[in-house]
């Protein structure tokens, strides 16, 4: 029998004694007790309160939060959870479906949507800023967490956590950080919004108490002592990936995990794939009991850390500071390496909230009775003092001392690690901005054409409120200004006769298509810069892929590889001719990374900039990666190897993933030719091979449905409904295939088809079944004549089957060999991995 959710147990008309009596017992069998921080928070939520709290990290700011949505749950209202992580907002979704019963939880991301209208919505800040702008006070969230809300001060996205401030007048908010510091004249702002008290509630108490050392021993030895202390699990904090990497590769000298635990972690992994270039070393280090962790790792080997470290079978995990929000790693000691990190513009010692978030992660609730956070000495310092204690044994009063890095450094001691654990963090600080997207949202806002100055009188309305000071509040009014004479020139707006008062009304082009996005700030320049392309030009669909690629943001780890490739290959080249050392050196000064079609996008980036004057700041960055690849038809493990991208594989990933997103949602459909199509699927395709956890994300995006985790609530997805899509990744998974077995990549091949179970195809009868061929031929030809549309047949045979084959091109160019197969839908209409099963090849 199911067991009632919270939500049943709510008696009809609950006060708030009833209630706040229904959630201690509902917490006591659960075998939880309330820290007197949390009563206090939960008192005023159920007294209708805002409430801000500032508590620590594992202090229970979640179950203030399931308080908050019972007490919306018990008044039929309903509440929304936000955060700044998608893995954060997937987690909490699934956690409230189980206290709460799943038909009463929604989630959406921006990536995925689950049942939109339930009571309860888990979401990211930008979500409910954007239903904030469309919807203000009418928005149907009377109760809102904002999860993490230091990010509140972040200068990229802290406005999404503002505007629902500004603008949902009536909903009462549940503010959480463990990191907040000064927040008066926000808590002022929101009572005088809306007239109901601010409840702050603040406490230093953590259920694990952390114990602080300030440690000048080498590292090695550091780390050693810490285990055998049994201070492990330890987090060994660097600040850039490199870093973690190298000190990942020197942890394995040394023995941390038993014989034991290595074959347990050898029995977790053996089915994972560690089918990447960095996937060897990844598999290596696991094997030793040592995990790294960092955004330059692909998603998938990220994970597996994180599962092996909740078995508690990884001793020392080496990564970045990302750690602090979003990344499910329990932890008994947190070490860091530095107090001194980059900030994109200098070297500084860390803000006494970045240094916070990461060392509350130490100690682990349920497990521990004590954390520990360690500050290594400046690592010159530690040697110098071995240098001068050998020095002294010796009796040496004269001796060679090592000097601080010359570069990337500021100068640290235990005063500074001190002052870190001690100080309060800094005050937030607005971060409030307009974008084109600010304006679109509140143009769409209903009710607009009743309105007097309609969606652009709001952003100024929106502009006066906001917590920015006076002198910013009138520049951001002059952008406002650019921005909306941007987006009328770019015909995304409409000024027109008003339907029912006088004057002129403003509205969004009503022919954009469904799943038009702005999620770049030079969108408008891509989408009018399409227009000057010449469709009927062979290169069209590249120089569709090189707009897109010059309004992303550089991957510049990956763009200083390939400069790095075209100077040894130049040099090489000069050296062959003979040429000197000096002009070589001198030939090379002014290379750069590959620019296709740069003349010709700056010359369009300058007519539109004196159109739009808003873009300030902001300027386009040709280049070619994703172009690169498919004009080379490079999987991504070709080009990882061929550019040495091992430890970054992550930032290819992304950038990939980055520039799909830009082709499929901020591309006009009216752009779309069959061969843009083709390279959506070439992609989709390649990377499928390395983390098929993205393709749910992308077949949403592609045909416009919703993914979702909770299959009862939305219709499953049919790709093939889409037939310029479809077909476009069937030839490309038919083009992956040729091009393995061109290769002579047996392996490969067989990972490219689906396996039928009575009918496999594996990397011998591959093999077999090509020989023939190739004594008959000599090679197999894969280049763009065997990749054009005439060498792919798809014919249907029945509903949800297909017939399908492929020409192989030889030499000769008799072209009488094909692989013939089919695909068949009927059990799965949306497969993520490859959908053709091979019948013959002849």
């Amino acid at each position: 029998m199911t067991q009632p959710t919270l939500a049943d147990r709510l008696p009809a008309d609950a006060d708030a004694d009833a209630l706040f009596d229904l959630f201690l017992d509902w917490v006591g069998e659960r075998g939880l007790a309330l820290y007197p921080a949390q009563e206090e928070a939960i008192l005023e939520v159920f007294t209708d309160n805002h409430v801000v709290l500032k508590t620590p990290t594992g202090s229970g700011k979640s179950l203030v939060a399931v308080a908050m949505h019972l007490h919306a749950l018990a008044r039929g209202k309903r509440s929304f959870y936000t955060s700044p992580i998608k893995a954060l907002v997937s987690e909490k979704f699934f956690d409230l479906c189980g206290v709460f019963g799943p038909q009463r939880v929604g989630m959406m991301t921006g990536d995925s949507a689950v049942n939109r209208d339930a009571e309860i919505i888990c979401c990211t800040a930008e979500i409910l800023a954007n239903i904030a702008l469309r919807e203000g006070v009418d928005a149907k969230a009377d109760y809102v967490v904002m999860d993490e809300f230091h990010y509140y001060a972040d200068k990229e996205r802290g406005v999404a956590w503002q505007i629902p401030l500004l603008l949902l007048e009536r909903a009462t908010f549940l503010l959480m950080s463990a990191t907040l510091g000064d927040t008066r004249p926000i808590e002022e702002h929101i009572e005088r919004t809306t007239g109901r008290r601010v409840a702050v509630v603040s406490s230093e108490q953590r259920p694990v108490p952390l114990a602080f050392d300030y440690s000048e021993e080498p590292l090695h030895e550091a780390l050693a002592r810490l285990v055998d202390q049994d201070r492990a699990p330890i987090y060994l904090v660097n600040f850039t990936q490199r870093e973690s990497a190298e000190e990942a590769q020197n942890l394995m000298s040394v023995n941390f995990a038993s014989k034991e635990d290595k074959r347990t972690i050898a029995d977790e992994i053996a089915d994972v794939r560690f089918d990447t270039p960095y996937g060897k070393d990844m598999q290596r280090y696991l094997k030793h009991g040592i995990g790294l962790h960092h955004g330059g790792l692909l998603p998938k080997y990220r994970l597996v850390v994180e599962r092996l470290s909740r078995k508690g079978l990884l001793k020392v995990i080496s990564g970045t500071d990302t750690l602090g929000v979003g990344v499910n790693i329990p932890l008994r000691t947190v070490l860091f390496t530095k107090l001194c990190k980059y900030d994109g513009q200098k070297t500084a010692i860390l803000s006494v909230r970045d240094f916070k978030q990461i060392a509350g992660r130490a100690g682990r609730k349920g497990y521990d009775d004590q954390g520990y956070v360690v500050a290594q000495a400046p690592a010159h310092l530690i040697e110098n003092k071995r240098i001068e204690g050998r020095a002294a044994a010796a009796g040496k009063k004269k001796f060679v001392r090592k000097q601080a890095p010359q570069k990337g450094y500021v100068p640290w001691n235990e005063e500074t690690f001190r002052a870190l654990v001690e100080r309060p963090p800094e005050p937030l600080e607005s971060s409030f901005q307009v974008t084109h997207g600010m304006m679109v949202d509140l143009l769409q806002r209903p009710g607009n054409a009743y309105r007097k100055g309609g969606g652009y009188r709001l952003l100024i309305d929106l502009i006066g409120k906001s917590h920015e000071h006076d002198g910013s509040k009138r520049y951001l009014r002059r952008q406002a200004r650019a921005l909306f004479k941007g987006l009328r020139h770019a015909y995304v707006l409409e000024v027109r006769p008003h339907e029912y008062l006088r004057g002129q009304e403003v509205v969004v082009q009503a022919d954009l298509q469904t799943d038009f996005s702005m999620m770049q700030a030079l969108s408008l320049f891509l989408v009018e810069a399409l227009g000057a392309l010449d469709p009927d030009s062979p290169e069209f669909a590249l120089d569709v892929v090189t707009l897109c690629e010059s309004i992303l943001e550089d991957p510049r780890a990956v763009l200083l590889k390939q400069l790095d490739k075209l100077k040894g290959q130049l040099i090489n080249d000069m050296k062959a001719e003979g040429i000197e050392y000096e002009d070589r050196m001198k030939r090379i000064e002014g290379l750069t990374w590959p620019k296709p079609r740069a003349d010709f996008i700056y010359r369009l980036f300058e007519i539109f900039e004196e159109q739009h004057p808003w873009v300030g700041h902001e300027n386009v960055r040709p280049k070619s990666i994703l172009r690169d690849m498919y004009e080379r038809y490079l999987s991504f493990n070709d080009y990882v190897r061929e550019l040495g991208l091992e430890r970054m594989e992550g930032v290819l990933m992304r950038y990939l993933t980055g520039g799909f997103k830009t082709l499929v949602q901020t591309v006009p459909e009216m752009y779309r030719s069959d061969e843009v199509m083709d390279i959506i699927a070439f992609f989709r395709t390649a990377l499928a091979r390395v983390d098929a956890s993205l393709i749910q994300e992308w077949e949403r995006l592609m045909y416009g449905e919703e993914r979702t985790v909770v299959p009862e609530l939305a219709p499953p997805l049919d790709i093939s409904r889409e037939q310029r899509s479809f077909r476009a990744r069937i030839r490309a998974e038919l083009h992956a295939l040729v091009k393995a077995l061109a290769e002579g990549d047996w392996e490969e091949a067989a990972a490219c088809v689906a396996q039928a179970p009575d009918d496999p195809w594996d990397a011998a009868r591959f093999q077999a079944a090509l020989e023939p061929f190739l004594e008959e031929h000599g090679r197999l030809i894969f280049d763009h004549t065997a990749r054009l549309t005439d060498k792919t047949t798809v014919q249907p045979d029945g509903k949800h089957r297909w017939r399908v084959s492929q020409v192989l091109v030889d030499p000769e160019g008799e072209n009488l060999w094909a692989i013939s197969g089919e695909i068949d839908l009927r059990e799965d209409t949306a497969p993520e991995g490859p959908m053709i099963l091979v019948h013959t090849i002849g």
